[in-house]
C-alpha cells in the first residue's frame, strides 16, 4: 500500500501543472499543450499549474480512440488540479513577480 501511494504521488508531481509551469522552463510547457493542441493561447503565471491542467483537459479528441478517453485519465488531472492549486497558493508571491516581470507563457503555434 505505501509502495502503491508513493508511485500516485511520484506521478503527480511528474505530470503536475505547477512544475511544468514552475520549475520547468516555459518551452516546455508550451510544448506540451501544443502537442496536446490544446485550444488554450497562453498561461497565466498566477495559479499556472491550474491553468495548465484545464488547457491540457480544453483540446480536440484523438481520432480513432474511445471518446471519454483524453490523455492521461481526465480523474488523475483533475486530482492534479487539487494538488497545483495547493501548490499554486503556496508560490503565489513567486507568480506574481513572473507575471508581472515576463508575462503569461504564451503557447507557439
Amino acid at each position: 500500500m505505501k509502495t502503491q501511494a508513493m508511485l500516485l504521488v511520484a506521478v503527480l508531481l511528474a505530470g503536475c501543472g505547477t512544475i511544468q509551469t514552475v520549475v520547468r522552463s516555459d518551452d516546455v510547457a508550451s510544448k506540451s499543450l501544443k502537442e496536446q493542441k490544446s485550444y488554450c493561447g497562453a498561461v497565466p503565471r498566477i495559479y499556472s499549474g491550474v491553468t495548465y491542467d484545464f488547457c491540457y483537459l480544453n483540446a480536440p479528441l484523438e481520432e480513432g480512440r474511445d471518446a471519454q478517453v483524453h490523455g492521461p485519465a481526465p480523474a488523475i488531472v483533475l486530482l492534479d488540479v487539487v494538488v497545483s492549486g495547493a501548490m499554486d497558493t503556496l508560490l503565489l508571491p513567486y507568480t506574481i513577480y513572473r507575471q508581472q516581470a515576463d508575462g503569461s507563457i504564451v503557447i507557439v503555434e
